[in-house]
């Protein structure tokens, strides 16, 4: 017993102070060297690039996310909602494990490392993985974290409009970026969720402290994960991967660290997770949880030496910060600026044509603050009934909520300014 209370430890987390560790299986998961990985991926990628304090982990958003996800557990039993022991300890589960699966800087990699598998591909193989070293104990979890689940608000905890993963990121990443625009009341918000016909509802007195978290997500968006300095900076990132992934694959000498090697010489399918029928079994999963930051940013290193020009000298410019610049603009680019930018870059830098397109190149990005197409929120009325936040919010008549923005970019050497 005495071993086991020794589990019950105590996280000082800088947002919202003291998180307690309920039980010895949420311990020996966080133990677990694939979680403890998560230390060293950073959560918003190279935003830091232009918030020096966004330097924050996937470790400390998962711990966040499962301390709102015990609040809410907590609040929905005051309400009278009958959550049984083992359905709450799975959802612990899901929710500390839903970004296991994140490469190296998190979204900014998400289809370089592996192209065509999302993490949350990698966050299923790895916990059913763990599934095997801890028999059976994450079954329910993984039905939960799939939403094949009977209760179906255990899983809109955990992936909805109103979960918990979107409450602590907005919350934790306007607190290390200082963008206060993007701060909300995850408590106050936590406080009005209920249960209607196994759904999870907003209390109808909770609809300005709703209409308050889309506006901040909307926000946080164009000014923190959308800011056109990090497009710059992580699409360089991107750029990078893609040379050295041609450099290895057509057996060029390039110094990388054995788990990069692996998947930058190595192409995948999403069922060769399942099958795994041209590797080793078990070898995609061994290779990626030995994966993060500091193999991109070590390889990095010593590709700004490389032999390959532009492999060193897209290196050398993540390394030193030295960007591409970048425009933003509500209409697609003309085809006769980039290809002017295109021979600019040649002429002034001697870049080969079949090299311009690492140089020079365009590509769109959109936000929505409120997805329409996926199940809407509902709001438990006064009298009992509910209704969807659109018909219910005058926000929803804004068309800034609800509608799709989408913004063109265009990436060039500064040198071509």
């Amino acid at each position: 017993m005495a071993y086991q209370t020794n589990k019950r430890k105590i996280i000082n987390d800088p947002v919202y102070g003291f998180i307690s560790i309920p039980g010895e299986l949420i311990f020996d998961i966080i133990e677990h060297p694939w979680f403890q990985r998560l230390r060293n991926i950073k959560q918003l990628g190279l935003t830091s690039f232009v918030y020096p304090g966004a330097n924050h982990s996937r470790f400390q958003h998962a711990i966040g996310a499962f301390h709102l996800m015990e609040m809410a557990i907590s609040t929905l039993r005051s309400k009278g909602v009958d959550i049984s022991h083992e359905e709450e300890e799975a959802t612990y589960l899901a929710i500390l494990l839903h970004d296991i699966g994140h490469g190296p800087f998190s979204h900014a990699l998400e289809n370089s490392i592996i192209e065509g598998i999302t993490h949350e591909d990698i966050s299923l193989l790895l916990m059913k993985k763990l599934d095997e070293q801890f028999p059976g104990k994450l079954s329910l979890a993984i039905e939960i974290f799939l939403g094949r689940y009977q209760r179906e608000f255990l899983h809109e905890l955990i992936s909805g409009q109103m979960d918990m993963d979107r409450l602590d990121y907005l919350r934790r990443d306007s607190f290390f970026t200082g963008v206060i625009e993007g701060s909300v009341g995850s408590e106050r918000i936590i406080r009005m969720l209920n249960v209607a016909d196994e759904h999870l509802v907003v209390d109808e007195k909770g609809i300005y402290s709703l209409e308050n978290f889309l506006i901040a997500r909307r926000l946080m968006y164009w000014q923190v994960y959308m800011h056109k300095t990090v497009l710059s900076s992580e699409s360089l990132l991107v750029k990078l991967l893609k040379r050295a992934r041609e450099l290895a694959s057509s057996g060029t000498d390039l110094y990388t660290t054995p788990a990069l090697k692996f998947f930058l010489k190595n192409k995948f399918e999403n069922n060769d997770l399942w099958r795994e029928r041209m590797f080793t079994p078990g070898i995609i999963a061994a290779n990626f949880v030995r994966l993060d930051d500091t193999d991109i940013l070590a390889s990095a290193k010593y590709w700004t030496d490389h032999s390959d020009k532009v492999l060193s000298d897209l290196a050398g410019r993540l390394i030193n910060r030295n960007l591409f610049a970048i425009e933003l603009q509500n209409d697609p680019f003309p085809e006769e600026k980039l290809t002017g930018l295109k021979k600019m870059a040649g002429d002034l830098m001697k870049i080969s044509p079949e090299h311009l397109d690492y140089y020079v190149y365009a590509g769109t990005i959109s936000n929505l603050a409120y997805t329409p197409d996926a199940p809407e929120v509902k709001i438990l009325l006064k009298n009992g009934k509910t209704d969807v936040i659109s018909s219910v919010s005058d926000m929803f008549d804004q068309r800034f909520i609800s509608e799709r923005v989408t913004k063109y970019f265009i990436c060039y050497p500064k040198e071509c300014r």
